[in-house]
């Protein structure tokens, strides 16, 4: 049964949304999904968040924006299962990554790729720039690798379990998944880690997604790709 007071306002290829989303579902505490085309800047929107991004969650009859501080805010009023360790240094190492995604991978890939292949298109501000589109998918080889590097020594990507890091890492990665920009023979501990990821009941609501105009590939909701 929904919550009638939890509302996520959020657009599903978003991967801040995303994260956002795996946290709640992780934690079980049910949302209403209310999709937002955040780009048209609808006055009520904008009241809720003033930055006009997704995304923002109505709780408790309040209003919560920034997905990395509603992913902390989750963990403070509900600590299980735990997203973050207890350990200051590992939590940092969480904090790093989830960084790391949410700026250098989201600045060098996903606004490169998605923002080329989905959002001009949906935004209706021309054709992709095929420049960007090389150079995401130049960058997000290093990526991968980079994930194979810490996936060799760890579990998990921050340590030796499931944590934000994870969550952010996948939300960008299964947004590109969703226009076939990953490729997932380049590394096996990286492939092996997003089917662990894909497999939790967490993700099934991703797995649903669907957005008019772009049609899921074939692979995208298969647990065995």
């Amino acid at each position: 049964m929904h919550n009638a007071t939890h509302k996520l306002y959020h657009f599903p290829l978003s991967p801040f949304s995303r994260k956002v989303r795996l946290s709640l579902a992780e934690k079980r505490i049910e949302v209403e999904l209310v999709e937002e085309r955040y780009w048209e800047q609808d006055p009520d929107f904008l009241r809720r968040n003033p930055a006009g991004k997704v995304p923002v969650l109505r709780m408790d009859g309040r209003t919560f924006a920034d997905s990395t501080a509603i992913c902390e805010y989750l963990e403070e009023i509900h600590p299980e299962p735990a997203l973050l360790p207890k350990a200051a240094e590992q939590r940092y190492e969480v904090r790093r990554l989830v960084a790391w995604f949410d700026d250098k991978f989201n600045a060098e890939v996903t606004s490169k790729l998605l923002g080329e292949r989905v959002f001009r298109k949906l935004m209706g501000t021309g054709y992709p720039d095929s420049g960007n589109v090389k150079a995401g998918s130049k960058a997000i080889k290093y990526h991968l690798d980079y994930m194979a590097w810490l996936l060799d020594q760890r579990r998990w990507l921050a340590g030796n379990d499931l944590s934000l890091a994870d969550f952010a890492a996948a939300a960008h990665l299964s947004c590109l998944d969703y226009v076939s920009d990953v490729d997932w023979n380049r590394s096996e501990v990286v492939k092996d880690w997003y089917a662990k990821i894909k497999s939790r009941p967490a993700f099934r609501s991703l797995l649903a997604d669907q957005v008019s105009g772009f049609p899921q590939p074939s692979h995208y909701a298969d647990l065995d790709f």
